[in-house]
């Protein structure tokens, strides 16, 4: 079975399935969908195949770094070797550490970052595998706790053996505005590329010291709302931004085992994102 399962992530990986497709097939190889939600954080053991360069090999664990509430568990995805690289933190959205959240950061670790997904729901839990009540636990987060939290995994990556001290952050809905204050509240962090989250405070952004990449759906009525204020405060502050509206999607399109998935606004968003971290995350 170990064969089938990794000529299917192959499959995945190298973009000649979908993610539903890869599921479905994975679901009737391994005996069920609940194994195969097992089955997938490890599928082809350290491997994963890089859909651009050949294969690159992964060292995936979970680890724990020191934070404001104490310890906060994340999913840490690095190239293997020796060479240091930039790190790029990867904020998940009001679900929590969800299996789709460590295939992404498997994808940025894949692009040739140290990638850290870390869970927001670490002090109250963690991440638990009903996704409904883990949209419930974030009502049990201190808001300010957990932006410190957050901003301490800017520390762990930029002080972690195997970086070069440039780090990057990227987040998706919840994970998007999380973004926005890492960037507000850590000096340090050299990109940030938040996708459809809300905007930070128009006199928070002379904080950024960050170059932005912001991403936004067409149809996000709530979300959008707040572009204009945030890009006048960017240019006012001088900093250096980028902002993508994808028009004809919803909020929620990267997410590729969502129903409002938009692969093409998906594809074009993430490799906008890796190009601006390769570039701002450069020695």
């Amino acid at each position: 079975m170990t064969k089938k399962v990794n000529e299917l992530y192959d499959e995945f990986r190298s973009g000649r399935v979908n993610r539903r497709e890869f599921m479905k097939k994975l679901a009737l190889a391994t005996g069920g969908t609940a194994a195969a939600v097992i089955i997938l954080p490890g599928c082809n053991g350290t491997t994963a195949s890089a859909q651009k360069s050949g294969s690159v090999t992964l060292i995936n664990e979970f680890i724990t770094y020191p934070c404001a509430t104490g310890e906060m568990r994340a999913y840490l995805s690095i190239p293997e070797g020796k060479k240091k690289l930039p790190g790029v933190i990867v904020i998940h959205e009001n679900r929590g550490l969800v299996p789709h959240i460590q295939d992404v950061n498997r994808r940025m670790a894949m692009e040739g970052f140290i990638s850290l997904a870390p869970d927001a729901l670490s002090p109250v839990g963690g991440t638990p595998e009903d996704q409904d009540k883990g949209r419930e636990m974030f009502a049990q987060l201190d808001r300010e706790e957990t932006v410190k939290n957050f901003v301490a995994a800017v520390q762990y990556l930029k002080t972690h053996p195997r970086s070069t001290g440039k780090v990057g952050c990227t987040g998706f809905c919840w994970g998007g505005a999380m973004t926005n204050q890492v960037a507000v509240n850590a000096p340090d962090l050299n990109a940030a590329a938040p996708y459809y989250g809300t905007t930070p405070a128009p006199e928070d952004v002379p904080n950024i010291k960050a170059s932005v990449m912001a991403h936004y759906a067409g149809n996000d009525e709530r979300i959008n709302a707040g572009i204009p204020a945030f890009e006048e405060a960017l240019k006012q502050a001088g900093i250096e931004y980028q902002i993508f509206i994808y028009e004809g999607t919803e909020h929620g399109f990267n997410n590729d085992t969502g129903t409002r998935y938009n692969k093409e606004a998906a594809d074009l968003a993430w490799g906008r994102t890796v190009q601006f971290f390769k570039k701002e995350l450069a020695d």
